[in-house]
């Protein structure tokens, strides 16, 4: 697969820590990273990231808010969401608002890997 360009969006560093290590293990390239979803709309813009995983309850703008303005400003980026285990309604709300597929925390390298390769393929 050509080289994929990651934003990583996630309030806790712990989780970006991981999650970076997970991509770059695979040898994707991640480009950027931010703490809230305003963050993710100013990098993304500048950045025009291929991918963008997007936590969904961050301080200052979650990333259901996010997702229209990222989509706005990176039209050709494609939106993967991050859950914790119980936020199903959050993410069917993520989907109609454009997020293309979904990981759950804790993150499995595995089911990481598959959303990838299922936005990547569409």
């Amino acid at each position: 697969m050509e080289d994929v360009r990651f934003l990583v969006v996630d309030d806790a560093i712990f989780m970006r820590t991981v999650l970076k290590k997970m991509l770059t293990d695979a040898n994707f390239t991640v480009v950027g990273e931010a703490g809230n979803g305003l963050q993710a709309i100013e990098m993304a813009q500048q950045l025009q990231p291929d991918i963008v995983t997007l936590d969904i309850t961050m301080p200052e703008m979650d990333g259901i808010q996010a997702i229209d303005r990222i989509l706005e400003v990176s039209p050709n980026t494609k939106i993967i969401m991050c859950s914790a285990m119980g936020q199903h309604s959050k993410v069917v709300e993520a989907i109609k608002k454009g997020a293309k597929d979904f990981i759950v925390k804790p993150f499995e390298k595995t089911r990481v890997l598959q959303a990838i390769y299922n936005v990547m393929n569409r």
